[in-house]
């Protein structure tokens, strides 16, 4: 039996493209449906939580998961990584130094924010470095007709940001941006010891360039905004920042 999008509790935005909102931090997950290859954005908190999105992933696309792209280093984001086995995945550039060096740091932020050590400990040991670093643009050929476009665009929220674009369908579906926490609609961007503030509004630029006037946007916490939205939220930033 077909299974849809909102019974699995994910949102549908575009044929074949679409994100769930995950519990806990509100944290997004993307799924780009390809002809026999499925891109999965971000994986979650946990192994746990990226083995449940993993299972509906695969529900929706009717096959295995093959790609994962991970927007930022961030516990929230890519600690459910190492439940994608045999997956390609894919990460701005330098986020193997982070896995390498950083694991430490990635682990005790991921307890002070409630995540139970042992889901902690688990996880930081499973890490492994994305195969594919990306430094300007990469297209991922998913088949058929559909492509996704892997796009380093930061830094800004952290110093490697990794936006997922994909085209609009002959059908007639927009164009999807998958941003990452370079933009969250739940609550005030949040600007750690690991933020870029002076060039985090040249980001958001960036993205604006990407997706057009007419994209869905989808932050990495919160609803899907438009255009205008990431637009106030640049102006904002760069005000917060004192960014000229």
């Amino acid at each position: 039996m077909t299974v849809t999008w909102e019974e699995l509790g994910w949102e549908r935005l575009a044929p074949g493209v679409g994100r769930c909102r995950l519990p806990g931090w509100d944290c997004t997950a993307g799924l780009v449906v390809g002809a026999g290859t499925a891109l999965v954005v971000d994986a979650g908190s946990s192994l746990a939580e990226g083995e449940r999105v993993r299972t509906r992933a695969q529900q929706l696309a009717g096959h295995r998961v093959t790609h994962l792209a991970l927007t930022h280093p961030h516990f929230d984001h890519v600690f459910g990584a190492a439940a994608f086995a045999g997956a390609e995945v894919y990460a701005a550039v330098g986020i193997d130094a982070v896995f390498a060096h950083e694991r430490e740091d990635l682990r005790l932020d991921a307890i002070r924010n409630g995540l139970p050590e042992s889901d902690a400990d688990e996880a930081v040991d499973a890490l492994v470095p994305p195969r594919h670093p990306v430094s300007g643009e990469w297209t991922l050929d998913l088949g058929d007709g559909r492509q996704a476009l892997l796009a380093n665009v930061g830094p800004g929220h952290t110093a490697h940001d990794l936006a997922v674009l994909v085209p609009g369908s002959a059908s007639g579906g927009p164009e999807v941006v998958f941003c990452g926490d370079l933009v969250e609609e739940s609550g005030e961007p949040q600007a750690g010891p690991d933020a870029v503030p002076s060039r985090w509004p040249d980001a958001l630029g960036r993205l604006l360039a990407l997706g057009g006037e007419d994209a869905l946007y989808v932050p990495g916490h919160g609803a899907v905004v438009d255009a205008a939205f990431v637009r106030r939220q640049r102006d904002e930033l760069a005000a917060r920042f004192g960014v000229s």
